[in-house]
């Protein structure tokens, strides 16, 4: 009877928090979404460390979660401007407390929105992130040519995630992201993801906790056909 009383209880806490990994909600979500901006943030600035950064660049996180990428970068670009966009009301309202003050000084915006379909014009970031959040896009292939079209020519996508298939030693990943049903992709499916989307110097690298951090630039000739997302 005890056994069953402890699975009938875990059972929900585990679906409970499965759900929150991939759309943080309510207050015990806000919870989580400030702990990941402690957890990820070693994460992020190793993957920050791939990319380079003028003082004036105009960013987009994607998936901003608690805003610390957001932050991040705003410390990186003191004349510049950062964007941040997540699909979670509850991550969306941490991030904005997260960058109140750049917020304020009309450095930051923070806005409740999907990678399906970004509020933003083509060609308009020099930089765009996506911490720890590509395993829940609803559509990578579609999604990635989407972070594309955003990018200036010659712009950079930096894709950071915590674990890699083929570089992730811990089986225990592997459950969970089955469990998640999240993209867990290998270093090569990450280099043929942005091959795929229309990414030129496509670059990977990784550690071996597992960490993976994937880049790649829009090409430079503004008269470029790029992939279409309409299939």
């Amino acid at each position: 009877m005890r056994r069953l009383i402890t699975l009938v209880v875990a059972v929900p806490l585990v679906v409970w928090f499965l759900r929150q990994c991939r759309k943080p909600s309510g207050p015990l979500g806000a919870r989580l979404v400030r702990a990941m901006n402690i957890t990820h943030s070693r994460l992020t600035d190793w993957g920050l460390t791939h990319v380079s950064v003028k003082r004036d660049d105009v960013m987009l996180d994607v998936g901003c979660g608690g805003g610390r990428t957001v932050q991040k970068l705003v410390a990186l670009a003191p004349e510049g401007r950062v964007w941040g966009i997540d699909y979670s009301a509850a991550s969306v309202s941490a991030s904005r407390r997260t960058n109140a003050e750049a917020i304020a000084a009309d450095r930051v915006k923070i806005e409740l929105a999907s990678v399906a379909a970004l509020p933003f014009a083509d060609e308009t970031f020099d930089l765009v992130t996506a911490v720890e959040t590509h395993y829940y896009w609803p559509d990578l292939d579609a999604n990635v040519r989407e972070v594309l079209r955003v990018l200036k020519p010659g712009g950079t996508f930096a894709l950071i995630a915590e674990t890699a298939r083929d570089r992730q030693p811990n089986p225990l990943y592997h459950a969970v992201m089955a469990l998640l049903r999240a993209a867990h992709l290998t270093t090569a499916q990450h280099t043929d993801l942005l091959t795929r989307a229309g990414f030129t110097d496509v670059s990977v690298d990784t550690k071996k906790s597992g960490w993976i951090c994937a880049t790649g630039r829009r090409p430079l000739s503004s008269g470029s056909q790029l992939p279409s997302n309409r299939e």
